[in-house]
C-alpha cells in the first residue's frame, strides 16, 4: 500500500493513541529507535493514510515505510525495532526462522484482543513506562 501524500523520509508506526498498552510499547520503541522512527496516533494521522480503515488501527499497529508500504501486527513492530541497530536480529528472525513470522503474528493477535490486561500486567511488571 502506497501513500502518494507521505513526503516524509523516515518510516511512521501508527499505533491506537485510545489504547494504554499500545502508548506503553510505543513509548519503549521510541526508546530504542531514538528518533528513527516517527510514531503517531492513529486518531491524529490515520486520515492521511485512507487506505487504513479506522477499525484495521484499532485491531494494530501499522508502520509506514518511506516509500508507502504498510505493514501490520508483528511484522510492523520487527521492521520498526529494526531501525534501531539492536533490533534488526529481531526482523531478520521474523523473515529467515521458519516458524516465527507465524508464532509471533499469532502472539500479537493474543496481545491485541486482550490489550486492557496486558496494559495492566505491564504497568504491574514494569512500573508502567512513560507514556508519550
Amino acid at each position: 500500500m502506497k501513500n502518494k501524500s507521505q513526503t516524509d523520509k523516515k518510516p511512521v508506526l501508527i499505533y491506537d493513541g485510545d489504547c494504554e498498552f499500545c502508548r506503553l510499547w510505543v513509548a519503549r520503541c521510541r526508546s530504542i529507535v531514538r528518533g528513527a522512527v516517527d510514531c503517531h496516533p492513529a486518531q491524529q494521522v490515520g486520515e492521511n493514510y485512507p487506505q487504513i480503515s479506522a477499525e484495521q488501527f484499532e485491531s494494530s499497529v501499522y508502520l509506514i515505510d518511506p516509500d508507502g508500504r504498510a505493514y501490520s501486527g508483528a511484522e510492523a513492530v520487527f521492521k520498526a525495532l529494526a531501525y534501531a541497530s539492536k533490533g534488526k536480529w529481531l526482523l531478520a528472525a521474523y523473515e529467515k526462522v521458519p516458524g516465527v513470522a507465524p508464532l509471533s503474528e499469532w502472539g500479537y493477535k493474543q496481545v491485541a484482543k486482550n490489550r486492557k490486561f496486558f496494559g495492566r500486567l505491564t504497568r504491574w511488571f514494569k512500573g508502567g513506562f512513560q507514556s508519550k
